[in-house]
């Protein structure tokens, strides 16, 4: 029997670190990771695919802000829309593509998707999720001056950083319900558009950036997906990262991924979201996978990354 697969795709798998910030580099990015996602379908797994846009709307902001003499530059809000919308349009031609090409019985649909957080949200007075491209220090410094929050990035550079608010309800999940059998979706691209609503029930956009992790996991929740797969750049998961004593997490509880946890074994801007994203959904007594690109189906049979379960 097949499962019922969220995938994740980090925003930073769109576009590499160091690597410049071009259409063609992004789709070719894009026409890879695709070629690994339509392989667990081929496998017999529906799957729902969600994105990361770190690079992406920080790059977008950056414009604005270069045009701003020219065009008023828009809020958070509507740059994440913006990233969703190009992101889910290379997505959706690329699996449509690899689909054509292996002649598989499917269809994919994007979805512009409004994820709604609480407008008093901690998050907003601590700002913590960093986006757009890699600074050194010291340009991290003359930005700071200039008024940005800036933050270090699991020893890769220097990033922005925005406020990134816990996700409460992905808007449209009845409608993903209805494709999942038949369709493969993309939703809640960029961790969602970050809304709000007021007294009267009315929708406000945000000036946020959800994580997509954490968005990853209440879009698997709230689908009731069998496994959370959150796709990286590594293999695993390690303890004690870069260190002699560095070890592989295979197959890890909730017990012991709670205690690495505990211990910061894992960066707040890159691998923390995603154990404690993992552990949730094992929690909940279904399964988490974090694994590269490339060994997805292997992962989903056991054979690689790491998994978080009871």
């Amino acid at each position: 029997m097949g499962k019922s697969v969220v995938i994740a795709l980090g925003g930073n798998a769109i576009l590499q670190p160091k690597q410049e910030a071009t259409y063609t580099n992004q789709l070719n990015n894009v026409i890879s990771a695709t070629g690994h996602m339509i392989e667990i379908r081929e496998a017999g797994h529906n799957i729902v695919i969600t994105h990361g846009n770190g690079p992406q709307v920080g790059n977008i902001i950056v414009q604005n802000e270069a045009a701003k003499n020219v065009v008023e530059p828009f809020p958070i809000d509507v740059s994440n829309a913006e990233s969703q919308g190009f992101i889910g349009y290379m997505l959706e031609k690329s699996l449509k593509n690899h689909i054509k090409e292996r002649g598989i019985a499917a269809n994919v649909a994007t979805l512009l998707t409004m994820v709604e957080v609480d407008k008093n949200d901690q998050a907003f007075e601590n700002p913590t999720k960093p986006i757009g491209v890699f600074f050194s220090e010291e340009e991290a410094k003359r930005m700071e001056a200039d008024g940005y929050t800036m933050a270090e990035d699991a020893g890769r550079g220097y990033r922005r950083v925005v406020p990134s608010p816990e996700p409460k309800i992905i808007h449209g999940i009845e409608e993903i319900r209805r494709l999942i059998d038949e369709t493969i979706v993309i939703s809640s691209g960029g961790g969602g558009i970050p809304v709000y609503q007021d007294d009267k029930g009315m929708l406000h956009g945000v000036e946020a950036v959800i994580d997509k992790d954490r968005s990853g996991l209440k879009l698997a929740q709230q689908v009731n997906a069998d496994v959370f797969m959150m796709l990286t750049d590594v293999p695993n998961v390690y303890i004690n990262f870069g260190k002699e004593n560095e070890q592989k997490l295979s197959h890890v509880s909730i017990e012991e991924a709670e205690q690495y946890v505990a211990e910061g074994q894992f960066p707040a801007g890159s691998m923390l979201p995603k154990i404690q994203a993992g552990i949730e959904m094992a929690k909940a007594g279904k399964e988490a996978i974090i694994c590269s690109l490339d060994q997805a189906v292997d992962a989903l049979e056991g054979k690689a990354g790491t998994r978080i379960s009871k």
